[in-house]
């Protein structure tokens, strides 16, 4: 496999937000480095059910993971194990849910917090965390600097095909301060400060890039349903592939196909949505 690709997953973003306050990546979209599309979820649009949808390319009521509190090691085919079937390396440095959608469940702390496994069908290199004792007043959040670190560290020392990265600092925010206020105004800014330099590192590395939210956010800071507040987000890509007319709303189920693709590998059969890039 001779393509590389990063996905990058803000979780919890609305669509106005990013638009509105990640002045870097609009930037790039103003110069014409990256291209940029409304990705609507999957419905219930809730963490865990959009992570899996966006690995497996199905809908929650065909994978079954209703909700956070469903988690699971699913069967469907996956990004990861599709790049693996096709020869390529896998990395993620996430929530612990991806770990336990896509390698092993229940999740270790000790075992999978962090692990290097070369034969791994699915992810081969890991760095997650749990954020055990999350609540409104305490979010347990890694640094996003420090995560965006991580993943670039795994990409110079294994040479990743695929690597996601997920942080859920603005979703936890959000919840907390719903997104109309100072507070988010401020944490967006930020995020978009951090994440701009290693942008330019991957590019230089030659990655192409995807940089979306799982979900949305409402004015209550509440997800699940069906809204637009709720369900839709930005997509922004950096690459040299075709894409869709601006106007175009990307499906969450689009993405798993999409990334297939654009490294070459086998699509699973049970990914029936179209890729979005050329």
């Amino acid at each position: 496999m001779q393509r590389k690709l990063l996905l990058i997953i803000l979780d919890g973003v609305p669509w106005r937000n990013w638009r509105r306050l990640f002045g870097n990546l609009e930037g790039w979209v103003d110069s014409g480095e990256a291209r940029v599309w409304k990705l609507r979820s999957v419905l219930p649009s809730i963490s865990a059910s959009c992570y899996a949808s966006i690995h497996t390319g199905v809908a929650p009521a065909e994978h079954g993971c209703t909700g956070n509190g469903n988690v699971f090691r699913l069967r469907h085919g996956d990004v990861f194990s599709q790049v693996r079937q096709a020869g390529g390396v896998t990395g993620a440095v996430a929530h612990s849910f991806w770990s336990s959608f896509f390698n092993r469940h229940p999740f270790d702390l000790v075992r999978d917090i962090e692990y290097d496994e070369p034969e791994s069908e699915t992810i081969n290199h890991g760095r997650f965390h749990t954020m055990t004792g999350y609540g409104l007043v305490n979010q347990m959040t890694p640094s996003d600097v420090d995560l965006f670190a991580t993943l670039t560290n795994l990409c110079q020392r294994f040479d990743l095909n695929y690597g996601l990265l997920h942080t859920c600092t603005l979703d936890s925010m959000g919840h907390r301060f719903f997104h109309d206020c100072q507070e988010m105004d401020h944490a967006c800014a930020m995020m978009d400060e951090m994440l701009a330099p290693f942008i330019h590192q991957w590019r230089a590395m030659g990655y192409e890039i995807i940089v979306t939210a799982d979900h949305g956010q409402d004015e209550r800071g509440h997800h699940g349903g069906r809204s637009p507040l709720q369900q839709e987000a930005a997509l922004y890509y950096f690459g040299p592939a075709e894409g869709p007319a601006g106007d175009q709303v990307i499906d969450q189920l689009q993405l798993a196909p999409t990334i297939l693709s654009r490294l070459g590998a086998p699509i699973a059969e049970t990914m029936k949505a179209e890729s979005f890039l050329g």
